[in-house]
């Protein structure tokens, strides 16, 4: 395991954990909250981004407007199915949802929501270096590498993984802040 595949790993995580955050409501209109619902239309899912226009006419406002009119009914059924709590309101060819603005127990859900995301990042961030860690010892034991090698290796890679696990906290910590000033 080299020093790019473990990065690509780390990097992949980051992504991952910041698609998470975004699809967090927290008060404010934004296009990541919809763009990945699955729609069912000509008899296959698809995401809503590639079966609509997404645009934010206001800060608390989603206007969705499918580019098929005839797919109005199940942009609006799978918006209802999926679990960001918002109910869509029709309007002519398009559809709206407006926001409520968060209560004070649904910013601590979202903040308790957001340490758990965090939670999951570092556990996967553990386990890649974990499994670095035994890639290094079978390497060592395999004569590939020299002790003072592998030490030298470890020690870069925990200086990786403790940037990787900051990266994570400031991300935690710019969106609990985002939810708590709303």
């Amino acid at each position: 395991m080299d020093k790019s595949e473990i990065t690509k790993k780390l990097e992949k995580n980051i992504e991952s954990l910041q698609q998470q955050l975004r699809t967090l409501r927290v008060g404010r209109a934004s296009a990541a909250l919809v763009e990945d619902i699955e729609v069912e239309v000509y008899g296959a899912k698809t995401p809503l981004k590639q079966v609509a226009s997404i645009s934010i006419p206001q800060h608390n406002q989603i206007m969705i407007q499918p580019w098929d009119p005839s797919n109005l009914g199940a942009v609006q059924s799978a918006i209802l199915k999926s679990d960001i709590g918002i109910n869509p309101v029709a309007e002519g060819n398009a559809i709206r949802l407006t926001l409520p603005p968060l209560t004070e127990e649904r910013r601590k859900q979202l903040a308790i929501e957001t340490h758990k995301y965090g939670e999951e990042a570092r556990i996967s961030v553990r386990n890649t270096r974990e499994e670095a860690m035994r890639h290094l010892d079978s390497a060592e034991e395999k004569k590939e590498i020299s002790e003072d090698d592998k030490f030298r290796y470890r020690e870069e890679l925990q200086k990786m993984i403790d940037d990787y696990n900051k990266s994570i906290n400031e991300a935690i910590e710019r969106k609990e802040k985002e939810i708590m000033e709303q």
